[in-house]
């Protein structure tokens, strides 16, 4: 698979992230722009996936940005590793269950690394750790190319959730890395990257 590879380690703004991923989404319709892995970190953002409520907002006077992803309303901010990818199925498995499940694989082999047992749920997409959620995924795809990604809760402010109903969940079902550890953890960005490319490579 040949892909390119962006490490991000500046606060990256969501609409120039998409900006950006939607741009490489019509290079690649147009055979012109190549697979694409980002790891960055968002500024404080909420964002709506296309099947949220509007009661799922508790604090109004937040912004919300509707976004075309799957999913509901979800919180980014810093601490919390944001995967992104634009991949072309036209020439792999036309198969999305089977890039979900290659997702969430690799969340569950990444929490491994920091002694974090995680699971997928068939009902909750995302992974799980006990009862708590660490990990969202949101998947688009258009024309067999697939993007957007999944955001992982590292050491990030997990309070600024209780702003909103994440996910469809109570805001005490949401933890982290550090919740679970109370350690900070190394190589995040680094295993991020080595664990995901090698599980792309078999889409």
């Amino acid at each position: 698979m040949s892909m390119e590879i962006k490490i991000s380690n500046q606060l990256i703004p969501y609409k120039k992230a998409m900006k950006f991923l939607e741009k490489r989404v019509n290079d690649i319709k147009n055979g012109k722009g190549k697979d694409l892995l980002w790891i960055l970190e968002h500024p404080i953002t909420y964002t709506a996936g296309i099947q949220y409520s509007k009661n799922e907002i508790l604090d109004k006077r937040i912004n919300v940005i509707s976004t075309n992803r799957g999913g509901k309303i979800t919180m980014h901010n810093p601490g919390q590793k944001i995967v992104y990818f634009v991949i072309n199925l036209n020439n792999k498995k036309k198969d999305i269950r089977n890039l979900i499940t290659i997702i969430e694989n690799s969340i569950i082999e990444f929490l491994k690394i920091y002694k974090i047992k995680g699971r997928s749920d068939k009902k909750n997409i995302g992974i799980w750790v006990n009862k708590k959620k660490i990990a969202a995924i949101g998947v688009k795809v258009t024309r067999w190319v697939a993007y957007h990604g999944c955001s992982i809760n590292i050491d990030n402010n997990l309070k600024k959730y209780l702003k909103i109903i994440p996910c469809g969940l109570d805001n005490k079902d949401i933890t982290s890395i550090y919740a679970e550890k109370k350690r900070k953890e190394i190589n995040i960005n680094i295993n991020l990257k080595k664990i995901f490319l090698k599980n792309f490579k078999t889409i």
